[in-house]
């Protein structure tokens, strides 16, 4: 299960190389997993599909409840977890973008977003659910919004980041603002900073959702490979 390209298990490989500071690892007998801090993510994966791998993911979801795994389609390792229930599953599609398409965007007062925007930014999250959020994953970095009247109504960032990569995410505007190109302004400017360090952009988005993958694919993105998205209990 070693991914000939790191974006192939983007949680496993994130987590081995740039997120390490985020990871809580467990390793014996052989094997290995690794979790994404619960209080900055969900995400889970293991090494291998070998026992000892697999038992110790089965360990790390049932100390650190509420995981998710993201792993090629076909290839949920979460089938053969002995003491784990599955809540759902998901198709979703991996995208990357090396560049953007032309964009006739007007000009908007965006804000890098910290600590102090912690709460609201989780609140926003939580209302339009853009994925999984939790108050930390502001530490990842990268995040910016846009904020009116002192509200803070959109928000995107980074996420994961693996050689070469790094992942948007957060994506998300109050229902009551939607339709002024918030979404568009803010993916474009944190897919410009990740282009302008050399590397390339990716992100997931339910393969279901078909006009988000519709309105990503306008920003210069193309489907990469098909992705199975896993709640566990």
């Amino acid at each position: 299960m070693n991914p000939a390209h790191p974006l192939d298990r983007p949680v496993w490989s994130a987590l081995n190389t740039r997120v390490v500071p985020f990871a809580i690892r467990r390793a014996q007998d052989g094997g290995s997993a690794v979790r994404l801090d619960p209080d900055v993510g969900v995400f889970v994966a293991a090494a291998d599909d070998t026992p000892a791998s697999r038992g110790l993911l089965d360990a790390l979801c049932r100390e650190y409840p509420g995981a998710g795994l993201v792993e090629p389609e076909g290839e949920p390792i979460a089938a053969v977890l002995p003491d784990v229930p599955v809540i759902s599953r998901a198709s979703c599609v991996q995208m990357t973008a090396a560049a953007l398409t032309a964009s006739h965007d007007g000009d908007l007062d965006i804000l890098t977003l910290g600590e102090t925007d912690a709460d609201e930014m989780l609140a926003l999250a939580t209302l339009t659910r853009p994925g999984p959020f939790r108050r930390g994953t502001l530490r990842l970095g990268g995040f910016i919004g846009v904020r009116r009247e002192g509200r803070l109504i959109a928000m995107a960032g980074e996420r994961m980041k693996v050689e070469g990569y790094s992942e948007l995410s957060g994506v998300c505007t109050h229902p009551d603002f939607r339709g002024q190109g918030l979404a568009g302004v803010l993916s474009r400017t944190v897919v410009s900073r990740i282009l302008a360090r050399g590397e390339q952009a990716f992100l997931h988005a339910y393969a279901e959702h078909t006009a988000t993958v519709a309105f990503y694919e306008g920003l210069g993105f193309s489907v990469r490979a098909r992705m199975t998205y896993t709640v566990l209990a």
